[in-house]
């Protein structure tokens, strides 16, 4: 969760750059993501209770006349359009408040929302919480469909086999990322082959140290040999 939030501009990152098409940016703000095509859907609900369907959708790229009027009737046509097209259709009015909707409307209304803007990337925090299994369903056929970058982070095995091609695995013992450009089931299958060799690797490092600080020890006593002994111990403890 952190991690979209730097990507996405919420949090400001202690170090490191960020990469937009190979080249490097700042992001202050969730606006300023928006601007790349970036957009993001929160663990948590992101929407305004106490505004309608339309108002969320719009919230920050409303559309105005030249008087700067709201154009009322050309956000309820094309929010009606948009929601027929993700199949919503459970919804009575577009003019009801979100805080009546449940947790499957609204996750269907915030991905509505990012879809207006024309997103590039989505940043995706666990979206299938709230949502029932038919709305879960709809989810990864929408995802799938999808022809932009989505990055995800979720616990849902089924939502990841059908819409991964690339998996980042953060090692925390290493401090490193795995990257393995494959599906899911892949991953998992070559993360263990991985994991095996890296045990080997360990196993063979530690009987190696073991037996330099052994012989390393035998040398030390001996007087003519302690400088050599000295440098054994060192190269045991790498």
């Amino acid at each position: 969760s952190t991690l979209i939030k730097c990507v996405a501009g919420t949090h400001t990152p202690d170090s490191g750059e960020t990469l937009f098409e190979g080249k490097p940016v700042t992001i202050h703000s969730p606006k300023e993501a928006s601007r790349l095509g970036i957009e993001v859907v929160y663990q948590d609900l992101a929407l305004c209770d106490n505004l309608d369907v339309v108002q969320n959708m719009y919230l920050g790229r409303e559309i105005r006349d030249f008087l700067f009027r709201l154009k009322e009737p050309a956000m309820e046509q094309r929010s009606v359009e948009t929601l027929k097209g993700l199949r919503v259709t459970t919804i009575k009015s577009i003019r009801q408040t979100v805080a009546t909707l449940s947790g499957g409307q609204r996750r269907r209304i915030e991905l509505a929302r990012i879809l207006f803007s024309d997103a590039e990337t989505l940043l995706l925090d666990e979206p299938t919480n709230h949502l029932d299994a038919d709305s879960i369903t709809w989810l990864r056929n929408f995802l799938a469909d999808f022809s932009g970058g989505i990055v995800v982070i979720s616990h849902d095995v089924d939502l990841l086999e059908q819409v991964v091609n690339k998996v980042l695995h953060l090692d925390a013992n290493r401090a490193e990322v795995d990257v393995y450009n494959m599906g899911w089931k892949r991953y998992l299958e070559q993360r263990e082959t991985d994991e095996r060799r890296r045990k080997r690797e360990r196993a063979n490092a530690v009987k190696k140290a073991e037996q330099l600080t052994d012989q390393a020890n035998k040398m030390r006593a001996k007087a003519t040999k302690a400088t050599a002994a000295q440098g054994m111990l060192k190269r045991a403890e790498k």
